[in-house]
């Protein structure tokens, strides 16, 4: 802990005499005319690009550059995450990297949290790039594949990380070279660096074509059935609410209700996968907790930043149960065409930097999965905020007593409060409770006036009863008199499995030096209390311990599940680059017949080995090393991994050859008129999906890892 320490804080005592050296080129470069400030930040050195654009911002902006935040500049060029509180003016820090990265590697793209942001920050920062005498371009959902490509072709882009995932997936795709719109990567400048890079990380997006295969009768049919089963008669769910599993009764019903047999003979499997998935969606996912249904729509709710997650679905089948359940129009789900998660997205970027407010936590997580240093950038005023111990209760209905009670006592001083809550539900039964309180409501069904409520909720008196804070992009300003009051009062109603994310809710007060308090209410029948109560029974009343034995069993899993990915990652490098050959004619086709008929053979036999992949893998046995409770071996005494290398090796060498006996059989098939037209593909869609509605895989390793060193 102490190296990890010393390697945090090393770079800002270098930084001091690099900060000296700037502000001397700065006080220089100020006396020049525009056209003179031009030329002399045409320049191949760090510091003194760095000095030119924070004069070139005072210009355009009337901003000064403070002297931590030309710290945070120099931490980005080294290529790390700077950790910059709310409030210290990450956007602006990141422009003379950006500009650094965009004169010495190519194309910056800078990843922000949503649209909104993406198109404010390439606005408000382009006159600084334009100075500079850099083009900069934004993209946003919606946009033509013209605009998509024009944004590209900028030396600076603002982009929300699924756009660009998005739209590499669709290049992947592509029948044409002109179809395409991204370039090479060059660059990534992430905010928010702490969601993108580990919340969202492993958040597969997806791109789907084609006409569903399922049969739409059986989940309606098995939801049905699973509406009417009551926990624990006909099935049981774990004390984290994990897994749902039948009973001896609930099989007997199902097997009853369809006289189908033995419901586990592999005959039913499609009726034994959706009976399972509709009792996930009835016994584990919870409306206003879990997604909100709106526009007659199920829409999932981000549990890390408490708005809505656009275009995400859960898997295959569940999203549909979830759909019956609440009885709206089910989506089409499709053929997945191909997947990418942003952390390998990010990794095909050779440069790499990152910002947010909270990532010293988890230091050790950047390190190890991405080579990426923390270096903490100390706040241009110090903090004042003052942040109370937890309050930890036996019961929720204890807790929530105590809750409303902060409230009207702060409120009654005069002072604001934002109250953090850990879902919709919470937030609008508090909001009940507190009728005699004129206040906000800030949650996934009120996020289109996101910002107009977080405008108010530092004035005096306000009171703003919010889901998570993460990643809302905009500052709470305390109102008039305020500050004397004592500034605003943070309330969180529960504690995360993060430390991060409690620490992005109590940054919300105290910024830029303001006065402010925060306050944490903790019962022993939360989620995180009861999720790893089995942890150690002696940790039992410690949320702080708990969160971080938490933070070291999820690391040990991303770590375990690499492992897996990599392999994967690699083949599909190697694929699509012998994809992009045949499209741009690198390998010579003998007609545009045969091109087309190559490329669609490619993506329909990679899509097969993925679906195939996916469900060997969703099988193995160490997925399931929580369940046994000892490690699995294989028939020939080697773990599951070394099975898993085996497969997947076998079967992509099978995809390689057969690659050119199905690409001749299509061609045959095109030129006799009896195949389908290669040029025809039909409607594609994008979506993002998760490989953990419920720790179904990521949880059953941590699980499994638990176990295992509790048995050591």
């Amino acid at each position: 802990m102490r190296k990890l320490l010393e390697a945090v804080l090393a770079p800002s005592r270098r930084d001091l005499d690099h900060i000296q050296r700037i502000n001397a080129l700065r006080a220089e470069l100020s006396r020049l005319t525009d056209d003179q400030l031009r030329s002399k930040a045409e320049t191949n050195d760090s510091l003194e690009l760095l000095a030119a654009t924070a004069v070139i911002a005072s210009r355009v902006l009337g901003q000064d550059m403070f002297d931590v935040q030309l710290r945070g500049a120099l931490a980005l060029m080294r290529g790390s995450i700077a950790e910059m509180q709310t409030g210290e003016g990450k956007t602006l820090a990141a422009v003379p990297a950006v500009a650094w990265y965009a004169r010495q590697a190519g194309a910056v793209h800078v990843m922000t949290a949503n649209d909104y942001l993406a198109r404010r920050d390439a606005q408000w920062m382009g006159e600084i790039y334009r100075f500079l005498g850099l083009s900069v371009g934004y993209l946003q959902q919606g946009m033509t594949a013209a605009e998509r490509r024009e944004a590209y072709a900028c030396d600076v882009m603002y982009a929300t990380p699924n756009e660009i995932g998005f739209d590499f997936l669709r290049d992947r795709l592509a029948l044409h070279v002109d179809e395409q719109v991204q370039g090479p990567f060059a660059a990534a400048v992430i905010d928010e660096a702490d969601s993108i890079l580990i919340d969202e990380a492993r958040i597969p997006l997806v791109i789907a074509g084609g006409d569903d295969s399922d049969d739409s009768a059986l989940p309606y049919a098995a939801d049905q059935v699973v509406r009417s089963f009551r926990v624990p008669i006909h099935c049981t769910v774990d004390a984290g609410a994990h897994n749902v599993a039948l009973t001896d009764l609930g099989i007997l019903a199902v097997e009853n209700a369809f006289g189908c047999g033995n419901l586990y003979e592999e005959r039913n499997l499609p009726l034994l996968t959706a009976v399972q998935d509709s009792l996930h969606a009835h016994t584990l996912l919870r409306r206003d907790v879990d997604y909100v249904v709106k526009n007659g729509a199920v829409e999932m709710v981000d549990e890390f930043k408490g708005r809505i997650a656009l275009d995400r679905r859960w898997p295959a089948g569940l999203h549909t149960a979830i759909e019956i359940k609440e009885r709206v129009a089910a989506k089409r789900q499709g053929r997945i065409l191909g997947s990418v998660t942003l952390q390998h997205l990010i990794a095909l970027y050779p440069q790499v930097c990152g910002m947010t407010g909270t990532a010293a936590t988890q230091a050790l997580e950047f390190e190890k999965i991405y080579g990426m240093p923390v270096e903490v950038i100390p706040t241009n005023r110090p903090v004042i905020r003052i942040d109370h111990r937890d309050q930890v209760f036996r019961t929720r209905i204890e807790k929530e007593r105590a809750v409303l009670d902060e409230i009207r006592r702060v409120h009654a001083s005069g002072r604001p409060v934002l109250v953090g809550s850990g879902s919709v539900e919470e937030s609008e039964r508090l909001s009940r409770l507190l009728r005699e309180i004129p206040h906000q409501v800030l949650n996934a069904r009120q996020d289109e006036r996101e910002a107009a409520i977080i405008a108010q909720a530092g004035e005096r008196g306000a009171v703003t009863i919010s889901t998570n804070m993460a990643g809302r992009g905009t500052d709470i300003r305390l109102g008039a008199g305020v500050a004397e009051l004592g500034g605003l009062h943070v309330i969180g109603t529960q504690k995360h499995e993060s430390r991060r994310i409690d620490n992005q809710l109590r940054g919300r007060a105290g910024r830029q030096g303001d006065p402010g308090s925060s306050r944490f209410f903790v019962s022993l029948e939360d989620d995180l209390m009861v999720k790893y109560a089995d942890l150690n029974p002696d940790l039992g009343k410690d949320p702080d311990t708990v969160q971080r034995l938490v933070e070291g069993h999820n690391l040990d899993a991303r770590i375990f599940l690499q492992k897996y990915e990599l392999p994967i990652e690699g083949q599909r490098h190697h694929i699509h680059e012998h994809r992009q050959k045949v499209l741009d004619g690198s390998e010579p086709c003998t007609g545009e017949l045969e091109r087309l008929a190559s490329l669609r053979t490619i993506d329909d036999l990679w899509s097969d080995y993925l679906a195939r992949v996916s469900e060997f893998r969703s099988g193995l046995p160490w997925i399931d090393l929580g369940l046994g409770g000892a490690p699995f071996l294989t028939l020939d005494r080697r773990d599951a991994h070394y099975e898993y290398a085996q497969k997947i090796h076998q079967w992509f060498s099978e995809l390689e050859s057969e690659l050119p006996v199905e690409m001749a059989r299509r061609v045959a098939e095109a030129q006799s008129g009896a195949g389908t037209d290669p040029a025809e593909r039909g409607a594609v869609w994008t979506y993002l999906t998760t490989d953990q509605p419920f720790g179904s895989f990521s949880e059953r390793v941590i699980r499994g890892l638990r176990k295992r060193l509790r048995g050591r």
